[in-house]
């Protein structure tokens, strides 16, 4: 029997190599040597979801109701939720009927979002180094991700003034994330007005990873993009429950703000998608409506690792400051060395894996970055075979 000929389409083939396809291929070859991998490449929370939570899914999944097809924008009470989590915890109210949509994840939202306001040939703003599915979804969308180039000087925040007026014409979005991964960065007041009145001149819509506003340290809150005067004329925030409340493979989140945006990315997963499990919705309103006391408690354990892990790496002659929010790291090369020369060193001399910087963009060569997401004995563990590696 003949068989047809598969290709695969153009957005396909133009994908860059998946970042940690290399890294789990190279971790499984030193693996069958023997050596027992430490990874802190992934950012995915190693504790188990709070109790609570899991009590509330499983009292939730019983109930026929919740065995059918869901809203597309996710039940109005999860809504409701939503926006009564935001309104304690930034200062700013919205209607959880035209102002909120729940996601399947906010990587989910994230990747529509182009879907629904780039057209082939507009422009997209993205930070480099980023969150890869900004640049991949505006790609997949037919629009040219123009990269911004995060640099530390200017404390990771991208240079506005630095775009050309004839890119910032074409826009159409503009992708941002603080806390900030991979760099661990935070953006301010100052920072969020400036983006508004850019946004404002240009016509370019704002769309706020807000995935780590949780999780900071030391009193530091950070800030909505939304609470800031003037945002919700010009953006759309995006939260996820996933780092929050070690909610990764539960695939729930929220967008937030202008409801013109919200009505849009709505329409996209009307299209694509059939909404959320409803019984995940249930218990997501539990840990939304409940004291956050579990975020507090898991806070102060990602502070401990990351001060243990931040007194290793000085002693093993790095320089940095310990991040204010994230579980993230995001250290300077070994003068020499590439990115991808550190992590293939960090595996076969110490057996820990860390992600090379320039798998985030470009602009993050000359980086490596640690995910704080091992437990403290293991993490102790890393720290003390990172030193060993870099003394010999």
């Amino acid at each position: 029997m003949s068989r047809i000929k598969i290709e695969f389409a153009e957005r396909i083939k133009s994908l860059p190599p998946y970042l940690f396809a290399a890294i789990d291929a190279k971790k499984a070859e030193v693996q069958a040597q023997g050596v027992d991998v430490i990874d802190l490449g992934v950012g995915d929370p190693d504790m188990p979801t709070p109790a609570h939570i899991v009590a509330a899914l499983q009292q939730a999944a019983t109930r026929p109701e919740n065995h059918q097809y869901p809203s597309y924008v996710g039940m109005l009470s999860f809504r409701q939720a939503a926006t009564e989590w935001f309104s304690r915890r930034f200062g700013v109210d919205f209607d959880p009927a035209t102002e909120v949509v729940s996601l399947i994840g906010s990587k989910e939202g994230i990747a529509h979002m182009p879907l629904a306001f780039v057209d082939p040939g507009d422009y997209v703003l993205v930070p480099d180094p980023g969150y890869p599915v900004y640049a991949i979804a505006t790609t997949f969308a037919g629009g040219i991700p123009w990269k911004m180039p995060l640099k530390a000087e200017n404390g990771f925040l991208p240079d506005l003034d630095a775009i050309p007026a004839e890119v910032a014409q074409k826009a159409k979005l503009l992708f941002l994330n603080y806390p900030n991964n991979p760099t661990g960065a935070v953006a301010d007041e100052t920072f969020f007005l400036k983006v508004i009145e850019f946004a404002a001149r240009y016509n370019v819509i704002v769309c706020h990873d807000a995935a780590y506003t949780e999780m900071a340290y030391d009193g530091y809150k950070p800030l909505s993009f939304l609470e800031v005067p003037g945002a919700r004329e010009v953006g759309i925030e995006f939260h996820s429950l996933s780092k929050t409340y070690n909610m990764t493979g539960w695939r729930i989140g929220f967008a937030i703000g202008n409801p013109e945006l919200v009505a849009g990315l709505g329409k996209v997963k009307t299209n694509i998608d059939s909404g959320a499990f409803q019984a995940i919705q249930e218990a997501a309103i539990s840990a939304l409506s409940s004291d956050q006391l579990c975020v507090r408690e898991m806070c102060e354990i990602y502070r401990k690792r990351r001060d243990l892990m931040v007194s290793f790496l000085t002693k093993a002659g790095f320089s940095l400051k310990a991040p204010q929010a994230t579980f993230y790291l995001w250290i300077n090369n070994p003068a020499g060395m590439t990115s991808a020369e550190v992590s293939t060193m960090f595996l076969e001399k110490a057996g820990v894996v860390v992600t090379p910087g320039n798998g985030f963009g470009d602009a993050g060569e000359g980086y490596f970055r640690i995910s704080l997401t091992v437990p403290e004995a293991r993490l102790n563990e890393a720290g003390e075979r990172i030193v060993k590696a870099l003394a010999v």
